[in-house]
């Protein structure tokens, strides 16, 4: 069976399967070459390839087969699939600890961290705070078992979060269990970043202009369309490595506005009926329900462990400089300044706003409370650093999907897309993505679905992968400690996707028969 995701960037290279031996050197839509072998270069397998066995008897012939097989199981040498050269997660190999913590701050800190003051207003203070704790260590010890198991078994690479799956849970099993959540999520991310997107959009153009507003402005699903024309647009970027720039736009735009939130909001005066009793909802039920899509919101917040292993594929990795030492040195220092924005906007935004917090978030509480008291050029460049981070989280966010799509092509035509092909690809995405969210314009809800059933791949998944690959002595303690983490995941998991649908109904339910749509 043919393998992907198996290279070595300064050992040799042979092909996986008699049809990567015919494939053709071909350019890839960014100008590289697949990688065919050179026929006329020397490399150490020379000395074992067939036209230098032909004259050696059978048992020497047969002892350096099967020394090239030990070194092949061991890691000396590895298969690569040419495939790999054309897809969009490992078409380039230059990444480094400087790449892993933009693209790892890009894709662990946005639009929402501007719901999590939310989840504290159903949570309360105490509630609130403790589980954002155990969540951020819960999923930085999993971020940790994912960059170790990117290349667990030596001289291969799992380059998708899928391929890892496949590999702990079987090739059937994996995919189904791990294919729907990590695209749900990128395709969930997506529409929220329309949204938040779209809404920030007209906010920016209602501070700016003000007064002299004409009296027919764009209605927000027309802000919806413009916001995704312009990501369709930056989407044309190839590779995952090709926008690195613009992760780290996303990350200082994130941590920039996340900071002027937090630091407006609690710099003016609060509102005089604030309170800070969690809202409790008429019924049990619908108090239960309110509760799990809070810890939902607080999930989701952490999202971004899809992207862990296809960030750390962008990076070149040998026996004597593995690609999990930049990895993690960039990912230690990405997620000390998501805990630098995540805390204080979570605790900040409860303090000033309390529970009269709306559904919307921070950005909407600001700016219904303090939009006359903050001045406007203030105001509507925070609201600009929203719009600049919701693009390139957008474009983080969807190179897994396009890898699937162009995946899928190659494997058909055994060849690279073509410019145009890749472009029909991301263009229909885009507007996919823009239909879903304008027929589901909840955030705060979707944030809680969103958090619910994806839960498995930050907080579950990894420690059983860790169980099934590595194989810790059983009843030791770190077999305990996976298994426990990944039970409480999948349990949590069902129940913050309850708390999602029901909120996401009861907030369709209010919209239908009490705020009905222009």
């Amino acid at each position: 069976m043919e393998e992907r995701g198996l290279e070595s960037t300064e050992l040799v290279s042979i092909p996986a399967t008699p049809r990567a031996s015919t494939t053709p050197e071909i350019l890839t839509p960014s100008g590289q070459r697949s990688p065919r072998p050179s026929g006329r270069s020397w490399t150490p397998t020379s000395l074992i390839s067939p036209r230098f066995l032909s004259p050696i008897g059978t048992p020497m012939k047969r002892a350096l087969v099967n020394m090239k097989g030990y070194l092949e199981e061991v890691g000396h040498l590895t298969k690569l699939n040419p495939q790999d050269a054309w897809l969009p997660i490992t078409e380039s190999r230059n990444g480094n600890a400087h790449y892993a913590a933009f693209h790892n701050l890009n894709a662990g800190i946005g639009f929402q961290a501007l719901v999590l003051p939310v989840a504290f207003a159903f949570l309360g203070w105490s509630w609130g705070i403790i589980s954002l704790i155990i969540a951020y260590f819960w999923q930085l010890y999993t971020l940790w078992i994912l960059v170790k198991l990117h290349e667990a078994v030596p001289g291969r690479r799992y380059n998708r979060y899928v391929e890892l799956a496949q590999a702990a849970f079987g090739e059937r099993l994996g995919v189904w269990l791990a294919l729907f959540p990590t695209v749900y999520l990128s395709a969930g991310t997506a529409t929220a970043l329309i949204l938040i997107g779209g809404e920030t959009m007209k906010l920016f153009f209602q501070i700016v202009c003000g007064p002299l507003c004409s009296s027919n402005p764009l209605s927000t699903v027309e802000w919806y369309l413009v916001f995704t024309s312009l990501c369709i647009v930056l989407s044309q970027l190839p590779n995952l490595n090709s926008i690195a720039g613009l992760s780290l736009i996303g990350a200082i735009t994130a941590i920039t506005y996340c900071t002027l939130f937090w630091v407006l909001s609690v710099s003016q005066p609060r509102p005089p009926s604030i309170s800070y009793q969690p809202l409790r909802p008429p019924t049990f039920s619908a108090s239960l329900f309110s509760a799990l899509n809070a810890l939902g919101i607080i999930a989701f917040a952490f999202r971004g462990h899809n992207l862990a292993l296809e960030i750390q594929a962008t990076m070149p990795s040998t026996f004597k400089h593995p690609a999990h030492v930049p990895m993690w040195r960039g990912a230690k220092v990405a997620y000390f300044f998501i805990a630098m924005c995540l805390f204080p906007i979570s605790i900040g935004g409860f303090w000033a706003y309390g529970n009269l917090m709306p559904s919307g978030g921070i950005l909407n509480a600001l700016y219904g409370f303090h939009n006359h008291d903050i001045p406007r050029g203030l105001l509507a460049t925070t609201f600009l650093l929203v719009v600049f981070n919701c693009l390139s989280s957008f474009q983080i966010y969807s190179m897994p999907v396009f890898d699937s799509f162009e995946a899928g092509y190659t494997s058909r035509t055994n060849r690279p897309c073509s410019i145009w092909v890749r472009s029909g690809f991301r263009i229909f995405y885009g507007f996919i993505s823009f239909f879903i969210g304008v027929a589901l314009p909840f955030l705060s809800s979707l944030a809680g679905l969103l958090g619910g059933l994806t839960l498995p791949v930050t907080f579950a998944y990894p420690c059983f992968m860790w169980v099934l690959i590595k194989k810790p002595p059983k009843y030791s303690f770190s077999w305990y400690l996976n298994w426990t983490l990944g039970l409480l995941g999948i349990g949590f998991s069902l129940a913050f996707s309850a708390g999602g649908v029901w909120s996401m109904v009861n907030d369709g339910l209010k919209l239908k028969f009490f705020k009905p749509p222009n």
